[in-house]
């Protein structure tokens, strides 16, 4: 160190500094690695149904000889591109492959249909609906056509069916 002017330098410091501004440190080494990344994604479906809703059956007057229409719905939310179809079994009344609805002893007889004309018969054999690709998961509705045939000697009650309905996918 020195003094000049009264002030006193630095310069092998100085000097030092500027050395090692100048030298570089050794550069790390590196290796790199991909990562894969992967999912599935499976076919699904979910259905869901609201019951068929028929108006009082008269068997002496209206239905004596007339049919009785209703309606129901099923429901189905599918994967994006699965093709399902829907089945719809007999019942818990039926005899064969005649649906009936029961009160108690008396029985009603009636169909279920995949069309408003009610010509095509929906069921879980050969009258199984196959239905369009699904666009998206969005639930899609299908209209259950029901019909009581005209004609019926039946006593007055409360009749009732139990049907499952199945979504394959």
């Amino acid at each position: 160190m020195s003094v000049i002017g009264g002030k006193r330098t630095c310069a092998a410091v100085v000097a030092a500094g500027l050395i090692l501004v100048g030298t570089s440190l050794p550069a790390e080494a590196a290796e790199t690695a991909t990562l894969t990344v992967s999912a599935s994604v499976t076919n699904n479906c979910t259905i869901s149904a609201a019951a068929i809703s028929f108006a009082a059956y008269d068997p002496v007057v209206a239905n004596a000889t007339a049919n009785l229409d209703g309606e129901g719905r099923v429901t189905i939310a599918c994967t994006k591109g699965a093709v399902p179809t829907i089945g719809l079994g007999a019942g818990s009344n039926a005899s064969g492959s005649t649906r009936r609805l029961a009160s108690g002893a008396e029985m009603l007889t009636y169909e279920i249909y995949q069309n408003s004309s009610r010509s095509t018969v929906w069921n879980g054999g050969g009258g199984i609906l196959t239905t369009t690709a699904a666009p998206s998961k969005a639930p899609r509705d299908y209209t259950v056509y029901g019909r009581i045939t005209g004609g019926q000697d039946v006593a007055a009650g409360t009749y009732t069916d139990t049907i499952v309905a199945t979504v394959n996918f």
